[in-house]
């Protein structure tokens, strides 16, 4: 299994980056609502440059001028397990300490997509 973190970002706007191991870095989304924790709601995951796998413990403060400057907190991490992955979607299951399920991520347009909890089946 690989790992996830979803990190609480106090920057100009309250976001949450969502962050996959993937690829030897940690692919990632800026999400501005925080990951749904209940099927049927589809919540908007802006793509953002990959990170290094040691960001993923990365709690702290970006100092002012910095790309991201703000205050930096680990909401949730686990591990998830890749249940299909398409150049225009991504299906995974979550266990996390807070957010445990399926979820699957959506390629709309530009760096859009949409990331939404999948109901059991």
């Amino acid at each position: 299994m690989s790992r996830f973190v979803i990190q609480k970002h106090k920057a100009t706007h309250l976001h949450f980056d969502f962050r996959l191991e993937m690829d030897g870095v940690l692919k990632s989304w800026a999400v501005p609502k925080g990951l749904p924790e209940e099927p049927g709601i589809k919540r908007l995951a802006v793509s953002v440059e990959d990170h290094p796998l040691d960001y993923i413990d990365f709690e702290g403060v970006i100092p002012e001028g910095h790309y991201g400057a703000g205050v930096v907190e680990v909401w949730d991490k686990g591990e998830y397990e890749l249940e299909s992955r398409e150049k225009d979607k991504i299906v995974f299951h979550l266990t996390g300490k807070k957010l445990k399920g399926r979820y699957a991520l959506i390629h709309t347009n530009d760096k859009n997509w949409l990331i939404f909890k999948l109901k059991k089946s």
